[in-house]
């Protein structure tokens, strides 16, 4: 009686926690599929490579808000911006170009990696997204990001 008391016990136990974690990982996972980021990564961390990065920034932001302004799902704001891959790399290339580097910049879809980051009330937790990753050059320097959906 005593066996089966503990085995009982134990079975509780490790259930508990499978469903506990389990709850916990679909939970996240459901908040994050709904969730479009935007990565710019900076060909270095040389001071040049970061200023032009802010300046790229600026331009690929100030291109794709409107574009996305009236989407209501984040597959609404990836399917324009997979659309719109092309002139998000003109604009960032021609940002480049104008400020004398020769490097080109790229520009994809991709679920990545994110760790844990706060924007005002909103906290976004580490684990995997969607995002526009737009690498510049090399893409191994200091990066910058932020959410395109939800807007915040």
């Amino acid at each position: 009686m005593k066996r089966k008391t503990l085995v009982f016990f134990i079975s509780m136990f490790i259930c508990l926690n499978v469903f506990v974690f389990t709850g916990c990982a679909l939970n996240t996972s459901s908040i994050n599929k709904d969730v479009v980021r935007i990565h710019i990564r900076a060909n270095s961390n040389n001071c040049d490579d970061q200023d032009v990065k802010l300046k790229v920034r600026d331009n690929v932001v100030d291109y794709i808000t409107p574009i996305i302004a009236d989407c209501e799902s984040s597959d609404d704001v990836k399917f324009i911006l997979n659309n719109n891959l092309k002139n998000i790399e003109k604009i960032a290339n021609d940002t480049l170009a104008k400020n004398g580097f020769l490097y080109k910049s790229s520009a994809v879809i991709n679920n990545e990696y994110f760790p844990s980051r706060k924007y005002g009330d909103k906290t976004f937790p580490a684990d995997y997204y969607d995002a526009l990753i737009l690498r510049l050059g090399e893409g191994v320097g200091d990066n910058w990001w932020c959410v395109a959906y939800p807007p915040l």
